[in-house]
């Protein structure tokens, strides 16, 4: 079974994710543009598949009615993004330790996204949260 690894900068926060991610997925909405600084880019697992060690480390912030992210309370990084309705966690792709084996696979929220770049890689795009 595939095994993943990941955590913060800090290292106060690891986590282990077991079997086959999804691809990632470019996030331009608002809330991820002004809480990275730029997209996310994210895939996801199965809550009964992710592990993570330093949870009293682990701060949760309500984004909406839906949805929360998770980010380290000691560093800052941002690690997840949980919607109540879903039995699966998105984790950021920058946080996994290399090699990841993660390939992107579409962007959305693009009707959302900064003015400040292009999206130029030929990956599928959708104007909403639909996966492209």
């Amino acid at each position: 079974m595939q095994r993943n690894t990941g955590g913060c900068l800090c290292g106060a926060v690891r986590y282990e994710t077991e079997g086959v991610l999804r691809g990632v997925v470019y996030c331009h909405c608002s809330q991820c543009r002004r809480q990275s600084g730029h997209h996310y880019a994210a895939t996801d697992v199965d809550d009964d598949h992710l592990r993570v060690e330093g949870e009293d480390h682990l701060t949760w912030f309500s984004a909406s009615d839906f949805a929360r992210r998770g980010f380290c309370r000691v560093c800052g990084s941002a690690l997840f993004w949980k919607d109540s309705r879903s039995p699966r966690t998105s984790v950021m792709a920058g946080s996994f330790d290399l090699p990841s084996g993660l390939e992107a696979t579409g962007h959305i929220f693009v009707a959302d996204k900064g003015d400040y770049y292009e999206i130029a890689d030929g990956l599928p795009q959708s104007p909403d949260g639909r996966d492209s």
